[in-house]
């Protein structure tokens, strides 16, 4: 007897490399109110194509992207466990890079998966359907999705957590036009009254309704922010050059986890960089050493302002030369964040 078409699509999801896979509708996800109020307050920060009508009524009614929709396939897709890389590797004059920037950039690795998935379905059923695709891309309420697919709970941390995988995932979805059985919601709740994301993040950026408010979250200043970082954050983003970790590195449902490091990306890139290297970065060394990878969405500009700050707040000598070179460099955002890192270091000697 051959299995369901659904069963295929889970098996063939899972030959792609995925790690979870659920089903669901496309009704009007759970917490649209609450992503509509996060932006009425201004948390989403510069990012406006988050709060404008397109945004609000695409994610309201996933119809809007696809009319012909009748189910949507929601995958996980892992990546690298920030425990691969020892704690001794994080001194201060080295830079912290987020572990889902240390392999490709998932934007670009994915979206083969899901066209093959798309392809395959298609062979199944014996004719094109009507499809659209996304991975953190679309304007849709994906761990919304995720949770209503059966694929985990959203945690006080806002990520998707499951109960035997934690949350060091990505998540991507595939609008249907063919209906397919709805898998049953995750309902369990197990951050219980757990508040260890909250109380290690250090901007406080983690809201008690599980929002974030972006405009204080080390994420979104060093990644998606292209102006200054406020000065009265820069002390509190360390040595952090790229993205935050830290709200899942103390999650508990992450340390529980056995460390596995199989199946769960590469590490292609220096992930502990050395900070005056860094800030030597020519436009032409940039993007060569950043070819494929998330940390080119900084841009040169935003990465090195970054370095410059994690330089600031290391206050170690040893980087003022290379902090007067950075007062020359092409890009004023740079020289800006420079002249406050040298300024740092002078306080610190005192």
């Amino acid at each position: 007897m051959s299995k369901p078409l659904v069963e295929k699509i889970k098996d063939e999801a899972k030959k792609e490399g995925f790690i979870l896979a659920g089903i669901t509708s496309p009704k009007a996800p759970p917490h649209i109110s609450t992503y509509l109020d996060w932006v009425d307050a201004g948390r989403h920060a510069s990012m406006g194509y988050l709060a404008d009508d397109r945004a609000r009524n695409r994610r309201a009614n996933p119809r809007l992207i696809l009319p012909e929709a009748e189910s949507i396939l929601v995958l996980a897709a892992p990546y690298p466990d920030p425990r691969l890389v020892e704690a001794s590797e994080k001194d201060s004059l080295h830079g912290q890079i987020s572990a889902y920037a240390w392999d490709d950039d998932y934007h670009l690795t994915l979206k083969e998966k899901l066209q093959n998935i798309v392809a395959f379905i298609e062979n199944e059923v014996g004719h094109p359907i009507p499809n659209r695709w996304y991975t953190d891309t679309g304007p849709i309420l994906e761990k919304d999705l995720a949770q209503r697919a059966g694929l985990g709970w959203i945690g006080k941390n806002t990520c998707l957590i499951h109960p035997k995988i934690g949350s060091y995932f990505f998540l991507a979805e595939i609008l249907l036009g063919i209906p397919l059985p709805i898998d049953k919601p995750f309902a369990a709740d197990h951050c219980g009254t757990c508040t260890r994301c909250i109380d290690a993040c250090p901007t406080q950026a983690i809201l008690p309704n599980r929002t974030i408010d972006a405009n204080l979250c080390i994420s979104y200043l060093t990644i998606e922010n292209k102006g200054e970082i406020p000065k009265e954050l820069r002390p509190k983003l360390g040595n952090l050059i790229f993205g935050c970790d830290i709200c899942q590195e103390v999650c508990p449902w992450n340390k529980k986890i056995a460390l596995n490091t199989k199946n769960e990306g590469e590490i292609k890139i220096d992930s502990r960089p050395d900070l005056i290297t860094e800030l030597s970065l020519t436009p032409q060394e940039f993007n060569k050493k950043f070819k494929n990878n998330p940390v080119k969405r900084a841009k040169r500009r935003g990465y090195l302002r970054n370095v410059a700050v994690a330089l600031g707040n290391a206050g170690d000598p040893d980087s003022i030369p290379a902090l007067e070179k950075a007062l020359d460099d092409i890009e004023p955002l740079v020289r800006d964040h420079a002249k406050w890192a040298l300024n740092e270091i002078k306080l610190k000697g005192k």
